[in-house]
């Protein structure tokens, strides 16, 4: 036994005990990062990376794809709005062929009558009560905007 304890104390012994410690201290801190780096490999970082990149580069492409279905989808809106638009004009026209429709739309607009008809105008009692001044300038004929003009210059003159 006395050389066992001789050994334990000796400066060899120590130095190597403390360099168990030191290698089972190592050991365990190298297993914990180890533990640690398991979550996010260099594959992982790599995909993450590709996957960014990729999403970077396809938003402005999709962005543009996006904008220019809804362009699309406005443009046959506009077109089938066309569309309905000729059929109308194409029915006006047709009615416009009729001689009956014709002369029912001159009596109307032009009061056009009849030989040996009496044509009668009935005037509105609220139409007559607004003035020609309060009618905008495109409402009225060219004349009243002409002569209204020569009233003003001639007020503005006295």
């Amino acid at each position: 036994m006395a050389v066992k304890d001789r050994d334990r104390f000796s400066t060899a012994t120590r130095i190597r005990l403390l360099g168990e410690q030191t290698a089972a201290r190592v050991y365990r801190s190298q297993t914990k990062r180890q533990a640690r780096r398991s979550r996010l490999t260099g594959r992982a970082a790599l995909l993450a990376l590709v996957l960014c990149s990729m999403v970077v580069a396809l938003a402005y492409p999709i962005r543009q794809y996006v904008s220019q279905r809804a362009e699309i989808a406005d443009l046959r809106r506009q077109k089938e709005e066309a569309a309905e638009r000729v059929e109308q004009l194409r029915d006006r026209k047709a009615r416009w062929q009729d001689d009956a429709y014709a002369e029912q739309q001159i009596r109307e607009r032009l009061h056009y009558v009849m030989p040996g008809e009496t044509g009668y105008i009935v005037v509105d009692p609220d139409a007559a009560k607004q003035s020609r001044t309060e009618l905008g300038a495109a409402d009225r004929p060219w004349y009243s905007n002409i002569w209204d003009g020569v009233d003003k210059a001639d007020a503005a003159g006295q």
